[in-house]
């Protein structure tokens, strides 16, 4: 089973941009979506063998996520089940069979860190409180835009960036307690070398220098562990200042 991830920065400007040629490539049994910035009624499109599934910001052109499936759910869940945090579009979760998939897109703290305590001390322990709580009936994989270079090795400059958002003690700890928790990075159980990213500024060729970070992910339940074959990153995908991610379970 293919399950692919990808922050699209707004799914009208992806569609503009080759997004059904995406879908075709990807040759993927989901697709998660993040920052579709759009209701589903504004979206003109469909997507050939699969069915979608939406959870929009109340605010427009803001936030918003998405999934695309090929084998249709038992049942799809929008938002966490706290209405300070569903108002953004954040989390839309299918349940299959066997497994819970998440699809979230975590509050980024912004360029003055102005939501950083929100970010971390309110969103980040309810998130996971909700992702136990799942756990509690079957093995869950959780996926997206984690706003978070986890490690060093996760961005390019380190050094650099240690007070900005994304790379911040305070973020860094938050996903530490998705690992305290139990849930496995995905990439890493794979991957353990440096070079790797999923987004670039689009400020001074960051891409094409790739001087990127990585944020976004796959994580999952260690009873899921057996099943992973591969994780893995597409930079060469291009339509976003993201890229997408991705895991095959056997």
């Amino acid at each position: 089973m293919k399950l692919v991830s990808w922050n699209v920065n707004g799914i009208r400007s992806a569609l503009g941009k080759g997004f059904h040629d995406f879908v075709a490539m990807a040759k993927a049994d989901v697709i998660c979506l993040q920052e579709t910035k759009a209701r589903e009624e504004q979206v003109d499109s469909t997507f050939e063998g699969y069915k979608a599934y939406w959870n929009s910001a109340e605010r427009p052109g803001y936030s918003g996520t998405a999934i695309l499936t090929r084998k249709e759910p038992l049942d799809v869940r929008h938002g966490i089940g706290r209405d300070e945090h569903d108002r953004e579009g954040r989390v839309i979760t299918a349940e299959f069979a066997d497994f819970f998939l998440v699809n979230v897109y975590v509050p980024n703290s912004g360029r003055e860190l102005l939501r950083l305590d929100y970010r971390t001390k309110a969103w980040g322990p309810e998130f996971l409180r909700f992702l136990k709580d799942l756990e509690k009936t079957k093995p869950v994989v959780f996926c997206g835009d984690l706003n978070v270079a986890h490690k060093e090795i996760d961005l390019a400059r380190p050094k650099a960036n240690g007070k900005n958002a994304g790379f911040t003690p305070e973020e860094r700890a938050d996903f530490d307690s998705y690992v305290a928790a139990g849930f496995l990075d995905t990439f890493r159980e794979l991957e353990p070398g440096g070079g790797h990213y999923s987004w670039w500024s689009y400020m001074g060729g960051a891409r094409a220098k790739n001087v990127g970070w990585r944020i976004d992910y796959f994580c999952m339940s260690p009873a899921l562990r057996p099943r992973l074959t591969d994780a893995f990153i597409w930079p060469q995908v291009m339509g976003s200042d993201h890229c997408p991610v991705g895991v095959v379970l056997k």
